[in-house]
């Protein structure tokens, strides 16, 4: 019985061994771990997570060390996160505004896409040898760009929703669109023996606009009347479950049509951008947003095949860069022939030069379709990685460029034809908009600017006018009329500035006041030396406020809560001391109450007390004083 048992626990095991679980598990093990390595080394050096997830891709894949295999499989699951980052865009946009671009998206993404298609055509025609067909189904998806790389840097730097966000977002939404002429186009050329399940081509156009009518009508009619349902129960799983649902069903839809996956999240996320649970449903699938674009990139990395690369390595890098150089001009240019200034140009130029992730896909198609030979598809896909792997380099170079603003879109005027007020309200959020009121009161002049579009927008319908720019730029706030001001006050919702932000401001006007809204006490403490003349935590009074109210509903003495609100304004100015003494956040801990009370914050109270009865006492004592013998 023993030995039946030895004799085959070895094959057992290395059965066992061979599970798709197991494989699973060792794989995800390794392409994590190194990922996580990879990601937090080009971070620190600025570079962005998207270049270490390639890199970590090609180390580990087949083409690397070989320590995981199926790079295409897991692409294939990854385009889920392309869905996603789309559903979330087309959540922060209304229908209203995705119409006010109509102009942009066909007008500069179709040019975009027709000139460089046929200029990149042209050039593998003349350079590589192709036959037409071959450079015409090569050269068209290479003028798309990397959706998954630009909007992420577009969301991050809370430019997505300016003049120059949406005309990089008007370009992209047309190249998504594209997909399915390009299909068309592949599948029109093809020499392979015609799928009987695909469509022809004026059926997919005619798909197109069906799915996207009932993408609408399933929003409007089934999805938001169940978030409302959903809602009731408050059940924060059960939004989970719905948003999941939601993208993964549309993007099921438009895959079952032959058609853009990405396209119907995107248009799933538009019908949702009125409903008032869209910010639950972006919380809750953002994090899937992003495991899934991070294994995107992971399964492009190993893909890649690095034996085309060391083959001709010259010719690779010569044609990447050929294709980032060809971008950026022809982009350069068609976006200055649109009336838009020359740093504009190139700054959107800068931004969509690199290959996109559908050009893999086309590939693969054109490769099907014999109008391709494999070794093309994998030195063309070769291209398009090291284009991207560019894009975080040419982002860095494009940063340290000023753009001028893009204010040719209605009510974007800029301050310098502002009236010269005596304050600048930097930010007309609902914090911006109390402070500017306390200052109308007064009659204190005051000049109102903000760089999101939608909140100028919202504001013109009230009769405000509010300025388009960038406030912390000493440009844009010379041509405020910052040299006359007397307070400079930024009500932003910005936890990355500093005091090296903050300090030039001070520098450069010293005549004028600045105060800040700060987001916490971290914030505080990085602008401490800057010179500003006071700052505020953005919920420190409204949270005393409702402590208060909550003080009041437990029947507490209002003397009482008098010295409780004293007492914590004083432990948490102690507090606040010690931390920037310090440097560290842990400090001062013992300043602050406490559960089941603190010999500190007791011995503030009993002091707070003693006062308060110290004073009425003396109250008590003048007032029978003043009294005269004949009181007492």
């Amino acid at each position: 019985m023993m030995l039946t048992v030895l004799a085959v626990g070895p094959a057992v095991t290395e059965r066992v061994a061979e599970t798709p679980t197991d494989t699973l598990l060792f794989e995800g093990a390794i392409l994590l771990g190194v990922a996580t390595l990879f990601v937090m080394i080009f971070r620190r050096l600025g570079l962005g997570a998207v270049l270490g997830y390639l890199i970590a891709g090609a180390l580990v894949g087949p083409h690397g060390l070989g320590l995981v295999g199926g790079g295409e499989s897991k692409l294939a699951i990854a385009e889920l996160g392309i869905a996603f980052l789309l559903f979330l865009v087309g959540l922060e946009l209304h229908p209203r505004r995705l119409w006010q671009l109509r102009k942009a998206i066909f007008g500069l993404g179709l040019a975009q896409v027709v000139v460089t298609g046929l200029v990149l055509t042209g050039l593998i025609l003349a350079t590589q040898g192709f036959s037409w067909q071959a450079a015409l189904v090569l050269g068209l998806p290479l003028a798309l760009s990397s959706t998954a790389q630009v909007l992420p840097s577009l969301k991050s730097s809370g430019r997505i929703n300016s003049p120059f966000g949406e005309k990089a977002f008007s370009i992209l939404l047309f190249q998504d669109l594209a997909i399915v002429p390009m299909i068309t186009i592949v599948a029109a050329l093809s020499r392979a023996p015609a799928d009987p399940s695909a469509p022809p081509g004026g059926v997919l156009a005619l798909y197109t606009l069906g799915a996207i009518a009932g993408l609408v009508l399933a929003g409007r009619f089934l999805v938001n009347p169940l978030l409302r349902l959903v809602g009731r129960y408050g059940e924060r799983e059960l939004f989970v479950v719905v948003g999941l649902l939601v993208v993964l069903a549309s993007a099921a839809l438009m895959h079952s049509l032959h058609l853009s996956t990405a396209l119907g999240a995107f248009i799933a996320g538009v019908m949702l951008a009125d409903s008032p649970y869209r910010h639950e449903i972006e919380a809750d699938v953002e994090p899937f947003r992003l495991i899934l674009l991070g294994l995107f990139f992971l399964a492009i990395g190993m893909i890649l095949d690095v034996n085309v690369v060391l083959a001709d390595p010259l010719r690779v890098l010569g044609l990447a860069a050929g294709l980032v150089a060809t971008k950026v001009a022809v982009l350069a240019l068609l976006v200055r022939a649109f009336g838009k200034p020359w740093k504009t140009a190139l700054g959107l130029a800068l931004l969509l030069s690199q290959g996109g992730e559908f050009g893999f896909l086309l590939f693969t198609q054109a490769q099907q379709a014999l109008l391709i030979a494999p070794a093309a598809a994998s030195l063309f896909s070769a291209v398009v990685t090291l284009s991207m792997v560019s894009t975080p380099f040419l982002m860095l170079f494009a940063r340290n460029l000023e753009f001028e603003p893009d204010r040719d879109e209605v009510g974007l005027a800029g301050p310098e034809n502002a009236p010269r007020g005596s304050a600048l309200v930097i930010g007309y959020g609902r914090f911006g908009q109390i402070v500017a009121q306390m200052l109308h009161a007064v009659d204190c002049s005051v000049t109102l600017i903000d760089k999101k579009p939608s909140q100028i927008e919202l504001s013109g319908r009230y009769d405000t006018k509010v300025y388009y720019g960038d406030g912390l730029r000493l440009d844009l706030l010379r041509r405020a009329g910052a040299d006359e001001a007397r307070l400079i006050i930024y009500c932003i919702d910005d936890p990355s500035v500093d005091a090296g932000a903050l300090r030039q401001v001070i520098e450069a006007f010293p005549q004028a006041k600045v105060l800040m809204r700060v987001f916490d006490r971290r914030q505080l403490m990085a602008i401490e030396g800057a010179g500003a003349s006071g700052a505020v935590r953005e919920v420190f009074e409204s949270s005393i406020a409702l402590g208060l109210m909550a003080l009041e509903q437990l029947a507490v003495d209002p003397r009482q809560m008098e010295d409780v609100e004293t007492a914590l304004r004083q432990l948490d100015a102690a507090r606040l001391a010690a931390q920037m003494d310090e440097g560290d956040l842990a400090a001062g801990s013992e300043h602050r109450f406490k559960p089941g009370g603190g010999r500190e914050s007791a011995s503030v109270l009993e002091t707070l007390r003693q006062r308060r009865l110290a004073a009425k006492a003396a109250r008590e004592e003048e007032a029978a004083h003043a009294a005269g013998p004949e009181a007492a």
